[in-house]
């Protein structure tokens, strides 16, 4: 085989190689999320999370995000939002949704997961965007509602620096909330792209 027909080939399984990886990403829809500190865009999984997925973006297209806060902030660990309003108070949301955490992908840093309660199949809007790599801590391991884990369900492609930002505001105690932003931090909107 002659240097050029290897060339080729190598370039061919590139092309193909580049065009899987392409369209396998347009596929995947896109979100931006507006907040006060700045814009966060996330790229959805629902081939491994087609639930968490649909569930999510239902809320979206409702407009539902908007006027939530990202309520609870840890550094170190996560932020979460995407269910209480300034004044922490719960919005009404539909049914819980299936626990799809054993999808195979970890709560590494820059990912979306979904909240919930100790039952396992309680998520509903809230979620949380991991600061760290939070795997050890949140991945599924087993059966048991301590070891389910965290249903992962994206990525956040762009607007990591605002995740930060969000990250390092000073939180205290309202009421029987724990690590509440001071400053509220809010959801302006959720778009689909």
């Amino acid at each position: 085989m002659s240097f050029r027909m290897l060339a080729g080939i190598i370039g061919m399984v590139g092309i193909m190689t580049a065009g899987t990886i392409g369209t396998s990403a347009q596929d995947n829809p896109v979100v931006v999320m507006e907040t006060t500190h700045g814009s966060i865009t996330i790229e959805l999984r629902p081939d491994v999370a087609p639930v968490t997925v649909e569930n999510f973006l239902q809320y979206a297209n409702d407009g539902f995000f908007a006027g939530t806060v990202f309520h609870r902030v840890i550094p170190g660990f996560m932020i979460q939002g995407g269910g209480l309003t300034a004044n922490l108070t719960e919005k009404s949301t539909r049914a819980p949704i299936r626990n799809e955490a054993d999808n195979g992908l970890s709560n590494e840093r820059g990912t979306i997961s979904m909240a919930r309660t100790s039952v396992v199949d309680s998520a509903t809007a809230q979620f949380f965007i991991n600061t760290v790599d939070n795997g050890r801590s949140l991945d599924h391991r087993g059966t048991s509602p301590r070891d389910y884990g965290y249903a992962v369900f994206g990525r956040v492609t762009a607007g990591m620096d605002v995740v930060d930002t969000i990250s390092g505001v000073t939180t205290g105690r309202q009421g029987p909330h724990q690590n509440v932003p001071v400053e509220p931090v809010a959801i302006n909107s959720v778009t689909v792209q």
